[in-house]
């Protein structure tokens, strides 16, 4: 059968090594920076996955520790597996002045030892000789809710993938933020490879986020300083009929691989179930020949003899994963694992430097999960010249030209996003009739649902506004959720028996009208955000239509119509597409060659549009300031990204008289 796939993006970099290169303290440039500003006490630092977040906040931290007064350090992370990141961690032999230490008893993400969390969490404090604890996101929620705020009083607080938090009153790991930032003496360290929410939310509060100092450091920048990796490639592959029977097309299993099968309710999904799904990924792989129940790794055969090691993060029982987890986190060779196949992990801080390809079956309705899953695969490694995202979907049933603006628009989304710029998508938020007049949302995208019921009780608020999408993983993870949807059980049983039962169980102290209430938005964040609702102009429907599944957009075409979420995308009037070669019923996509120096200009046109400045005004600063800041700063231009706003808007002036010229020897072409 032809093979139909499409390389969407070719960013090539100069390789200088400055990324890896490291000073006479051990730090890399990223590092470097955010150590200059170590004295803050307050510090976001925007950053790539791979850039070396986690080592920067150990410098930061134990500088803190040795010379700013601060007692303690808690550093939280989204997920265990994570909690590698921030292990034990020789500094000294670089030329720092102190190693990291994190004492294993209060290192809660190691799976080995998962015995009272919470209860050790809060003996940390009362500790006089610990002084790091690492833990997971949820054990800080919960642990602080029984700790006052002046707790952290001279301690720092350290926040990886921070844009986990939320400005949203009801968001728990937010006002764990808050609280130390208004009520306590603490230091708070965030770090996020993704400074944006999928859900449309600010990560903080206009008036939170300008007290923190910024640092930021882009894929640009990054990548560019890279000594091995030389270029990524970001690819569709459209198929027809089950992702399966394509899989095999895409996937090279001489490349180390991170496979994301899709979660089963979305329409990618084979309706086989997720094991199944799994056992016939590793078919396609090759035969397998054992199993080592010690470390749980498979071991197959390819059809060429060679042996490959392949890891199931799939899997949902507790003992085995955690087995799996944990050699995924001691591994130290790149013939340690071969393939990885999971479904809601192995993304954002997974750490495996020797991952050359994420194969994501589905569209992702998220672009920040689309951009931590390429993160998986940029990490700088001897060997590696190239790194590959390509993500499968169901071939679109769409005009030419409607397919050239979806794929634009996405492309210069994910460009925007790797240059650490705020893409934001729209948020839907559901109301009963009650509730429609309260004029506190955008309708735009609200959607007022006839016998929605209120949530009477802030437990169902709180599970609703902060902690549904954890809830739909739990329900469509459960065992007997997996084997009612692979079999033949009625939608009426599924939706009015099963899922409340989950619910009872995840949160037992519910009564029966709260549980209906959290059941109710349940399916409705299921059904909307997984297809978007819009008429055929792709404009939002304010009202939940009556209609069947044959009126929801296709696997394919919901690329077009997440497309259409991103804002201000318009606004980037490139055009990042060469070429467009029919096939079939779906079209091959082939953008310009977008390498170090296009990006650049990319980069400095999203920045040039932050500021409403005419080139005459461009021209009276270039004139005036700009030259006397240059001459002020021995010949050294002003950055964008410069914490000083009136440094930033010299900035800009140069770039849009800069940008004039570029634009033209650059050749991009822009939209009209």
């Amino acid at each position: 059968m032809e093979q139909f796939s499409n390389s969407i993006v070719d960013i090539s970099y100069q390789q200088t090594g400055a990324a890896t290169a490291v000073n006479p303290l051990g730090m890399r440039e990223m590092q470097a920076l955010a150590y200059e500003h170590r004295n803050k006490r307050f510090l976001l630092i925007k950053a790539p996955p791979a850039s070396g977040k986690s080592r920067a906040l150990m410098f930061i931290a134990l500088d803190k520790l040795e010379h700013q007064g601060i007692k303690k350090v808690v550093v939280a992370v989204p997920e265990k597996s994570i909690g590698r990141s921030f292990k034990n961690t020789n500094l000294v032999n670089g030329g720092f002045f102190a190693n990291w230490e994190v004492p294993p008893y209060f290192n809660l993400t190691d799976v080995k030892n998962e015995q009272d969390k919470k209860g050790r969490f809060k003996e940390f404090f009362l500790s006089s000789k610990a002084k790091v604890l690492v833990c997971a996101h949820a054990t800080l929620r919960n642990a602080t809710k029984e700790l006052s705020d002046d707790t952290f009083d001279d301690v720092l607080l350290a926040i990886d993938e921070f844009h986990h938090t939320s400005a949203d009153a009801n968001s728990n790991l937010g006002d764990v933020v808050r609280r130390v930032m208004n009520n306590s003496t603490g230091h708070i360290v965030a770090m996020t490879g993704s400074y944006f929410r999928g859900d449309g939310i600010p990560v903080l509060r206009a008036e939170d986020e300008a007290r923190f100092f910024p640092v930021t450091y882009n894929y640009y920048q990054q990548l560019n300083g890279y000594k091995y990796l030389k270029n990524l490639i970001l690819g569709y592959h459209f198929y027809h009929g089950s992702y399966l029977d394509h899989i095999g097309e895409v996937l090279d299993t001489h490349k180390k691989t991170i496979i994301h099968i899709p979660s089963v309710n979305q329409r990618a999904a084979t309706g086989l179930g997720k094991y199944q799904e799994t056992a016939d990924i590793m078919k396609v792989i090759g035969t397998l020949d054992h199993k080592d129940y010690n470390t749980g790794i498979y071991y197959i055969t390819t059809d060429d003899g060679r042996t490959l090691k392949v890891a199931d993060l799939v899997e949902d029982e507790q003992k085995e994963r955690n087995m799996v987890q944990a050699y995924l986190q001691n591994i130290k060779d790149r013939n340690d694992v071969d393939i990885i196949i999971a479904l809601g992990t192995a993304k954002e801080g997974f750490d495996w430097q020797w991952c050359e390809m994420c194969l994501t079956v589905g569209v992702r309705g998220s672009l920040t999960e689309v951009i931590q899953i390429i993160g998986r695969c940029t990490r700088d490694c001897e060997g590696k010249e190239t790194a590959r995202f390509v993500n499968m979907i169901a071939m679109p049933d769409a005009e030419q030209a409607e397919v050239k603006v979806a794929v634009n628009d996405f492309l210069k989304a994910i460009t925007a996003s790797l240059l650490m710029e705020q893409v934001m998508a729209p948020s839907w938020k559901f109301k009963s009739v009650k509730d429609e007049d309260d004029g506190k949302d955008d309708l735009t995208h609200t959607i007022v649902v006839e016998g929605l019921k209120p949530l009477s009780s802030e437990k169902t608020k709180t599970i609703v506004e902060s902690q549904l999408d954890d809830l739909k993983a739990a329900v469509l993870q459960n065992d007997m959720m997996v084997k009612a949807l692979s079999g033949s059980t009625t939608a009426e049983t599924i939706t009015q028996h099963l899922i409340p039962k989950i619910i009872r169980e995840r949160y037992p102290d519910l009564s029966d009208e709260e549980i209906e209430e959290v059941r109710q938005r349940l399916l409705l964040d299921t059904i909307v955000k997984g297809t978007d609702i819009v008429n055929e102009k792709g404009e939002p429907i304010s009202t939940i239509p009556n209609g069947n599944d044959d009126e929801q957009p296709s696997e394919g075409n919901r690329l077009i119509k997440i497309a259409n979420r991103f804002v201000n995308i318009d606004k980037l009037s490139i055009n990042l597409i060469d070429t467009i070669n029919p096939f079939q019923r779906a079209y091959e996509v082939i953008s310009k060659s977008v390498d170090a120096k296009t990006l650049k200009v990319i980069q400095d046109t999203i920045a040039e549009q932050k500021y409403d400045m005419t080139l005459e005004q461009a021209i009276t600063l270039f004139k005036g300031p700009l030259k006397e800041y240059v001459a002020a700063h021995d010949g050294k231009v002003p950055s964008v990204d410069d914490p000083d706003p009136k440094v930033r808007e010299l900035a800009i002036a140069l770039q849009k008289i800069k940008n004039l010229k570029q634009r033209k020897l650059s050749g991009l072409e822009y939209e009209e």
